[in-house]
């Protein structure tokens, strides 16, 4: 890809913990996230994939720059201005407008004590936008994601909604201020499978519609055949191999991705049979002690 194509450009990314951030006893910093790199144009779905513990978190949340304890190296441009070191200015116009997050669990992400329509309009509201159009705008969002009666339940509070309902509520305030990249951070994690795939469908038809670009993260691969145009795989803090998602399942080149793959439960196996894990792959193929 050509790096001025991009919306989103990160080179040479690193993340570390500072040695007087750690716990007590341990000297040095602690490398989380090293030498990352990875493009995203206007429009395009990228997922970020990995396990617990890869980095791919971390990543996401270091473009928008919301843990201050962790020191970041590299550049993080966007549109072609850089975020690292960027007046707080910049950065607040940025976030929830120009680039919004949605968070793994959609109960701890929103305020039980405020009401749907509130949390909805924020964005809208911090920015300056006046409170009854703000306020239409939520309804209609909440409208096009498919909650129903919109308008009576933006008086409603988010225990009274399902997982699902939640979820799109999160959404909704995510997509409200119209950004041009959404970062969803495995947003259907909590979430039974019926209402994975309602959440996928969302995600795919409002990137479609809006142009929105998204980089979907997630640890299970399994997922993001149908959703993602390219697949980026992290293991241990790296980037060990990105591909168009087609690609990446035909000619896996790197173990670890091989063993996302080949782990991956298949409806036409032997109930009997021993799945395969990452470990067997890593083992077989000697790729645990490189990345």
């Amino acid at each position: 890809m050509n790096d001025g194509d991009a919306l989103l450009c990160i080179k040479n990314l690193a993340v570390s913990l500072p040695g007087r951030e750690r716990i007590a006893g341990r000297d040095g910093d602690l490398t989380l996230v090293d030498g990352l790199s990875l493009a995203i144009r206007p429009g395009e779905r990228v997922a970020l994939v990995g396990e617990s513990g890869s980095g791919k978190s971390l990543t996401a949340r270091s473009i928008l720059q919301l843990d201050p304890l962790l020191r970041l190296e590299g550049s993080i441009s966007w549109k072609g201005a850089e975020l690292l070191g960027a007046p707080r200015r910049v950065l607040q116009r940025v976030r929830g407008g120009e680039i919004s997050m949605i968070f793994q669990d959609p109960m701890t992400a929103l305020n039980p004590v405020l009401t749907i329509g509130e949390q909805v309009a924020e964005p809208l509201l911090v920015r300056g936008v006046p409170r009854r159009k703000a306020h239409a705008r939520a309804v209609e969002m909440l409208d096009r994601l498919g909650v129903p009666k919109a308008r009576e339940r933006m008086r409603a509070y988010p225990g009274q909604f399902s997982g699902g309902m939640r979820q799109r509520v999160v959404m909704a305030a995510a997509l409200v201020a119209r950004p041009q990249l959404l970062i969803a951070d495995e947003p259907t994690t909590a979430l039974d499978v019926r209402v994975q795939e309602q959440v996928l469908d969302l995600l795919e038809e409002q990137s479609r519609e809006l142009n929105l670009a998204v980089l979907f993260i997630t640890h299970d691969l399994a997922i993001v055949a149908g959703l993602a145009h390219r697949v980026a795989v992290m293991f241990r803090g790296r980037l060990v191999e990105e591909k168009p998602v087609d690609e990446l399942f035909e000619r896996p080149e790197h173990p670890y991705t091989r063993g996302l793959i080949g782990s991956i439960p298949r409806l036409d196996l032997d109930p009997d049979t021993r799945l395969t894990t990452v470990e067997d792959y890593l083992v077989l193929e000697g790729g645990a002690h490189h990345a």
